[in-house]
């Protein structure tokens, strides 16, 4: 179970990451990209990021440039938010619209084939 004090951090981390994204990182390499979770640990010293990258073959080459960029967005992250801890970030991508595409795709295909019937 997550306190109020998680959740607010949590908030505030993607928004302030997705804003460093926004106005730093205007390279067109990183695509359409969104953060979408980030999962504090309860000590706030951890935070996982996950990201949404738009064009599937790109995924992994945005996840390699983040991971050159990591100290320069945790820096820019301190400056940001007024914590004891800064907390250290592990990026992740988010493949749940990858699974619902993939069990919508399967529901469709039952749909069809009881259709045929």
């Amino acid at each position: 179970m997550s306190s109020y004090r998680i959740d607010k951090v949590e908030r505030l981390l993607k928004e302030e990451i997705s804003l460093i994204f926004l106005q730093k990182f205007q390279d067109a390499d990183f695509g359409f990209l969104t953060i979408t979770r980030v999962k504090v640990s309860a000590d706030l010293k951890q935070a996982k990021v996950y990201i949404s990258v738009f064009e599937r073959e790109k995924r992994e080459l945005v996840l390699d440039k983040i991971q050159l960029k990591l100290g320069f967005i945790r820096s820019e992250l301190a400056h940001r938010i007024r914590l004891k801890f800064t907390p250290e970030l592990k990026f992740f991508i988010d493949d749940t619209l990858d699974y619902v595409e993939k069990i919508e795709g399967l529901i469709d295909k039952i749909h069809r084939e009881d259709g045929n019937k």
